[in-house]
């Protein structure tokens, strides 16, 4: 017969932080909450206070203290002879932080190889020297996935090593990752199996080292549309991948970024920072505002919003695409540099720190 005893909160999974409870000298102090049990319940060993009510659907609290080491551990509940367990990350001494990424690049790397002559250092090119801007005035580090290939032709294998001591350099501050094999058609790794996947994902990334050297490479990336089934991401952990952007917040229906996470899962995760899946050793970070989706004047009303509900405040995930800086191409924004200087500013103003997500523990 199956367990009653079960935990509420937190849930598998949880990257805990100092909104989740109380940080003391011992760890972080909280209250974990359940079901089930039908007598005297023990939390890590302390005594639970059941709720009003009886039988095996009885609620129950406890105090657990949760020390800072390990980083990920076990909450276990135990009732007569029922156990109920889940594993959490608490990220002690965390602190808010931010990072850049950029999906869809392509175009700039083609430009590159087109006429290298052009470019005697990698910041002559008006994106990177824009990007580098971007680092020097507000501390950004700035994360760009990357394609394979383009429609008209250019492929990565045709870019120049020549810059390769300049990239190495950068590695820092500058970080490249495979985002997908091509921009079309859309959804490519809606229903790819772990095959095309590694095999796209082997393709950018042996080209990455190549012209820029493994230094600027990262254990977390945005797979192209976010989407990807289990066995998929499995592939890419296999490969290091440990961390993925998605968005798993939805107003109309379960999301389509959200990678295999089922829609009670990506519900949960929408509410947080960050969220792992135990079972395939994978953490889901919220992509806090695309800022090519909004209007100017809404991006930092959109990240005061966000900045007051505690468990979406300690991360900041921005993101942006390539095509919304190609004068040539449709999606053209004139005022995308704006945008994102605005996003940059608020969050420097604001005591957010630029991190990258693979340093560490997300940063921390």
């Amino acid at each position: 017969m199956a367990s009653q005893l079960h935990l509420t909160s937190p849930c598998d999974g949880d990257i805990l932080t100092r909104h989740d409870g109380e940080e003391t000298a011992a760890g972080l102090r909280l209250t974990v909450e359940g079901v089930g049990g039908g007598g005297p319940v023990n939390v890590n060993g302390v005594g639970a206070r059941l709720m009003p009510g009886e039988g095996p659907g009885q609620r129950f609290q406890a105090i657990a203290t949760l020390p800072p080491e390990p980083r990920r551990q076990a909450i276990v509940a135990q009732a007569g002879g029922e156990q109920a367990a889940i594993t959490v990350t608490y990220l002690a001494r965390s602190r808010r932080r931010f990072r850049f990424s950029v999906d869809d690049n392509v175009q700039f790397l083609a430009d590159l190889a087109r006429d290298p002559d052009a470019f005697p250092s990698l910041f002559d090119h008006w994106y990177l020297g824009f990007w580098r801007r971007m680092h020097e005035t507000y501390g950004a580090k700035i994360h760009i996935n990357i394609y394979y290939q383009t429609p008209e032709g250019f492929r990565l294998p045709e870019l120049p090593a020549r810059w390769r001591d300049e990239w190495r350099a950068s590695a820092s501050w500058l970080h490249l990752t495979f985002h997908a094999l091509q921009d079309k058609p859309d959804r490519i790794y809606r229903y790819a199996t772990a095959a095309q996947i590694g095999a796209d994902c082997d393709l950018v990334t042996d080209e990455i080292k190549r012209f820029a050297g493994p230094e600027v490479l990262s254990p977390v990336t945005t797979v192209h549309w976010a989407e990807a089934p289990r066995e998929a991401v499995r592939a890419l952990r296999g490969r290091g991948i440990r961390g993925l952007i998605g968005i798993f917040a939805s107003e109309d229906g379960p999301p389509t970024t959200g990678y295999y996470l089922t829609p009670e899962q990506a519900a949960h995760a929408a509410l947080r920072d960050a969220w792992e899946d135990t079972t395939e050793g994978v953490v889901f970070i919220e992509c806090d505002c695309v800022v090519n989706s909004l209007p100017l004047e809404r991006i930092v009303p959109h990240l005061a919003a966000l900045a007051a509900l505690p468990q979406r405040a300690e991360m900041m995930e921005l993101l942006i695409h390539e095509q919304y800086f190609r004068r040539e191409l449709p999606h053209f924004q004139p005022d995308v540099m704006q945008k994102v200087e605005a996003a940059l500013g608020w969050v420097t103003e604001h005591g957010y720190e630029p991190v990258f997500w693979g340093e560490g523990f997300l940063g921390v």
